[in-house]
């Protein structure tokens, strides 16, 4: 053999977990491919032998190309593309064609790709005035989208053609451009204002903020730092792996379900407040401290843990170290206050940082400030009602769903259908009603 295949074969040996069962004395070899091993492989050795992982934990349940997440080095890229030079340098329409294409587009693709987006802005009337406008004056802009999304595809008949290229686009790029519009009108609905029209001379964010907030004004005009600011948060919130949302739409995306249907399951998970609620739960902790004098005394009630009192936007189920994108919000955050003021709020939240970075109680437990923590501090001094966040959650992670149905579409993929440990009772004979 020679020098070259030993060390190959020495490779692959390295690269590789030997498996043996107790009981029979038998023994497996897996390899490590990309991160992982092969359940398939696990289940030639241990057949009716599963891995008990709630919350999926330590398990991989699809490959994918999309974005790559490194926890404990604070790493977060969009198809090989880093986080911090997307967030400094790009938009959020390109970020969403890198998502869903693969590449970064050329002048051309941008151009048509925008305007696609740009002219599909516009919803059905029937959507507006007998759909969101039939819900409960005070019903939650977060339900109000989910559902209206969902509706969608009684509108949209073709969207039932997921493996028509040519129809699969169309629904892709109708979601992305309508999501900012049902965003809107759930909002003014919420606050009794009158729907606003898409004005398709301005920009994604530019657009988006007109819908919401004209009043009178024949052509609205956002403030260009704002529009930039929040053009930079869809970016930071486009995608991040296998996050509660995402496999939602993957799972329900694998029974072929329609994307408008997948979409609204996806928006349902992030409705949640443990997803796409959590930089609300960071205001109203700030809220509730009142002022930078009461931090020291609220950290040690956490620390306490007498209380169940948590300090909310601090730490992630992936990230061990600073989440990158805290860093890039952080830095957004001094532009956005320079045209709207300082939130009241934000000093607080930089007392709180300075003393949970140089606490060895958080640090040792590696909790380190997330996305969430200063996201809210934005939305807020943008104007933005608490009951809106998760629904500006929803707006940019549409195109990182799409990306994934797409994919998940585009591997075949069979239908999810996890195991499960049983633990209820062993078989028992049925007892008639007048005998137990």
């Amino acid at each position: 053999m020679s020098t070259h295949n030993q060390e190959l074969e020495a490779l692959l040996v390295a690269e590789s977990i030997t498996i043996t069962d107790n009981r029979s004395g038998e023994s497996m070899e897996i390899p490590i491919v990309n991160g992982g091993v092969s359940a398939e492989e696990w289940a030639k050795l241990l057949p009716g032998i599963w891995f008990f992982d709630p919350a999926f934990m330590s398990t991989a349940a699809c490959e994918s190309a999309i974005t790559y997440l490194d926890g404990d080095a604070g790493i977060l890229r969009y198809r090989g593309y880093p986080i911090e030079e997307l967030a400094e340098r790009s938009t959020y329409l390109e970020v969403a064609y890198l998502l869903l294409n693969g590449e970064l587009p050329n002048e051309a693709q941008f151009s048509e790709w925008k305007h696609d987006v740009t002219y599909h802005t516009f919803i059905h009337e029937n959507v507006r005035k007998r759909f969101l406008e039939g819900f409960h004056y005070d019903a939650h802009p977060m339900g109000m989208l989910v559902s209206a999304v969902a509706a969608l595809s009684t509108f949209y008949l073709d969207a039932k053609d997921i493996f028509d290229p040519e129809s699969r686009n169309k629904q892709i790029i109708r979601l992305i451009a309508k999501m900012p519009t049902l965003a809107a009108a759930a909002h003014r609905f919420s606050v009794g204002m009158p729907f606003v029209y898409p004005d398709n001379t301005l920009d994604f964010a530019p657009n988006f903020l007109s819908m919401l907030w004209k009043v009178a004004e024949p052509h609205y005009e956002a403030d260009p730092v704002l529009a930039r600011a929040l053009d930079i948060l869809f970016i930071l919130h486009a995608d991040h792996e296998q996050n509660c949302s995402t496999t939602a739409m993957r799972v329900v995306g694998s029974s072929h379900s329609d994307p408008y249907s997948a979409t609204a399951a996806a928006a349902a998970a992030l409705y949640g407040p443990r997803h796409g609620g959590a930089n609300e739960a960071v205001i109203r902790m700030l809220t509730e401290i009142g002022s930078v004098e009461n931090v020291p005394d609220f950290i040690a009630t956490v620390k306490a843990g007498t209380s169940g009192q948590r300090l909310q936007g601090f730490g992630h189920r992936v990230y061990k170290s600073y989440d990158p994108r805290a860093k890039i919000i952080k830095r957004t955050a001094d532009e956005v206050f320079a045209v709207t003021g300082k939130n009241p709020l934000l000093d607080i939240a930089l007392k709180l940082e300075e003393i949970a970075l140089n606490d060895e109680y958080f640090t040792s437990r590696k909790l380190y400030p997330n996305v969430d923590f200063y996201s809210g501090l934005i939305y807020q001094a943008m104007g933005f009602p608490l009951e809106m966040f998760p629904v500006l959650f929803a707006i940019p992670r549409t195109a990182g769903w799409l990306a994934h149905w797409q994919e998940m579409l585009d591997q075949e993929s069979k239908i999810a259908r996890p195991r499960q440990l049983y633990i209820g009772p062993e078989p028992r004979a049925y007892t008639p009603i007048d005998a137990r």
